[in-house]
């Protein structure tokens, strides 16, 4: 990006708390977080085990409400919804990725996929819907139930799922933890594909270097705060990252 250009904002942080408990017993899991999520860009949330990653994804999805400090997606301040209009923003605008997939078992993989349109009463783009369904591979498993799927196919219809509304941010939680090495290549393959050729934005909590590697951008978090930040990462420098900070 040249020093001419405006990267648009996604989502922010600003001066983001999230405390569990009171007094001398509190928990700080966010201890005054600030960042901002670039539009059309990959960033991946990395730390060690209770450094407040998932804490901060799931706050600035509107999944969980802070402390104290404000989010925002786009223009939208968060923290002046009520919850009636966070479910809405969320259903809306957001795609979610989870590593147990969420699907709804009595749904078939194409109605897991349209879900979010369905509850928005609103009609698929079929193009787009094509397109995202050839992508992931799973054009001769649309009628079967999930139950008949394996993980890998699961995932896929959930990373369906997060990107056939084109929503403004799609987050994802250890999105491949459960897939194998083969299948989670794939799987962070197309997410780089979505972010690389149909703008989209993703934000993703990670515990894995080499997932890391497919981002634009990596964040790292100890003890509620962001402590370091990396750019173009690889498998290696992110590896040798974690173990300076978890050394």
């Amino acid at each position: 990006m040249t020093t001419t250009e405006v990267q648009t904002v996604a989502a922010r942080a600003v001066d983001a708390v999230k405390s569990y408990g009171t007094g001398d017993a509190a928990v700080h899991a966010l201890a005054g977080v600030t960042v901002d999520f670039p539009q059309h860009r990959f960033t991946a949330i990395m730390g060690p085990s209770g450094s407040g990653k998932s804490t901060l994804m799931q706050c600035v999805a509107g999944l969980d409400r802070l402390t104290s400090g404000s989010v925002f997606i786009g223009d939208t301040n968060l923290e002046t919804l009520d919850k009636t209009q966070l479910t809405l923003l969320r259903r809306d605008r957001l795609g979610f990725i989870f590593q147990q997939y969420n699907l709804i078992p009595t749904l078939s993989a194409e109605e897991n996929i349209l879900l979010p349109l369905t509850l928005a009463g609103e009609d698929p783009n079929r193009e787009w819907f094509d397109t995202i369904v050839d992508t992931v591979g799973m054009r001769d498993r649309l009628k079967n139930l999930p139950s008949q799927l394996s993980g890998g196919q699961q995932q896929r219809v959930a990373v369906a799922r997060a990107l056939v509304p084109r929503p403004d941010i799609v987050f994802a939680d250890e999105p491949t933890g459960a897939l194998d090495s083969s299948t989670g290549i794939e799987i962070l393959t197309f997410m780089r594909r979505a972010v690389d050729e149909s703008g989209q934005t993703i934000v993703m909590v990670t515990h894995d270097p080499h997932a890391a590697s497919y981002a634009d951008n990596v964040l790292f978090l100890a003890d509620g705060q962001i402590i370091d930040e990396m750019a173009e990462p690889t498998t290696d420098r992110v590896l040798d990252r974690m173990k300076r900070f978890e050394g």
